[in-house]
């Protein structure tokens, strides 16, 4: 059982208390590598408010029960199941008992499996976000187990791909109902051009000139091959600059002026909706490692 007080906790980090003293939790952001960021985390109490992600959200409860709403549902990530979130689809997260939940997570993007599985495919899709398939548990262990040490990229690259082998087993086709093949090119050129302009302002005609694709076109192709819409690809992106900042000792204000956001209120509203927490207290929770 978690101790509900300063104590480390396996050596991880320190628990962040409420003004009352009660522990509420911490996050320990491991070493990332290209396409994917891994965390481990304890909460206790309610985690993260309704949000969203561009990527795969996939992890596994290592303790207590990680309960979270999602697709009309209530799912519950306990030891010994895969949690698998897809790209875009709201869901929010919190401790389904009070001894809270300590899990490891990763968010992959899904371009990553798009190409492990031969391109313009489905992204695979998991019912429910939960599944006991022993070899997408197997696969989740490869870039989990030994989350505080950095990957090789052989060893990475070889991890992303039995994932999406494994995803694809266990899962079943979320775009299955594409009428037409989608315009790959024009599709990664604009994900390159959004990459590269996060802090910039960025239009879809912009988008239109440079692809020569039809807005609506591209906006439904870039849904199909990386599963969101450019413009949230877009803020995701200005928000993995504003975090870098933030790391790298930049001011909140700062942060979010560089990263392309008008203001420290437009890149709150966009941190929360995303993250399911305020950068305040993201910057409050990574500093206690």
């Amino acid at each position: 059982m978690i101790r509900k007080d300063k104590t480390l906790h396996a050596g991880t980090g320190k628990l962040e208390e409420t003004p009352g003293g009660r522990a509420a939790g911490w996050i320990n952001l491991a070493s990332s590598m290209e396409g994917c960021e891994r965390i481990e985390a304890y909460f206790s109490g309610p985690a993260y408010q309704p949000h969203r992600h561009d990527t795969y959200a996939i992890g596994c409860t290592l303790s207590g029960v990680q309960q979270f709403r999602y697709r009309g549902g209530v799912s519950e990530g306990l030891p010994g199941t895969a949690m698998v979130i897809h790209p875009d689809e709201l869901h929010d997260g919190q401790a389904g008992t009070e001894d809270g939940f300590h899990y490891r997570m990763f968010y992959l993007d899904p371009a990553l499996v798009q190409t492990a599985l031969g391109g313009n495919q489905p992204l695979p899709f998991v019912a429910g976000g939960i599944s006991r398939d022993p070899g997408l548990l197997r696969a989740i262990a490869g870039l989990v187990s030994h989350i505080g040490e950095p990957m090789e990229t052989m060893h990475y690259n070889d991890a992303v791909y039995d994932l999406a082998l494994a995803l694809q087993a266990a899962g079943e086709p979320s775009a299955a109902r594409v009428i037409s093949a989608p315009d790959s090119r024009a599709a990664h050129m604009a994900r390159d051009f959004l990459r590269q302009a996060c802090g910039q302002s960025v239009s879809l005609e912009q988008l239109e000139q440079m692809t020569g694709q039809d807005r609506w076109q591209l906006s439904r192709d870039f849904r199909v091959l990386f599963g969101t819409s450019p413009y949230r690809y877009l803020t995701l992106r200005r928000l993995d600059h504003a975090r870098a900042l933030i790391r790298a000792g930049a001011s909140l204000v700062q942060a979010a002026l560089e990263a392309g956001f008008a203001d420290q209120a437009h890149f709150t509203r966009h941190f929360r909706s995303s993250f399911g927490i305020t950068p305040a207290r993201w910057r409050r929770l990574i500093s206690q490692i």
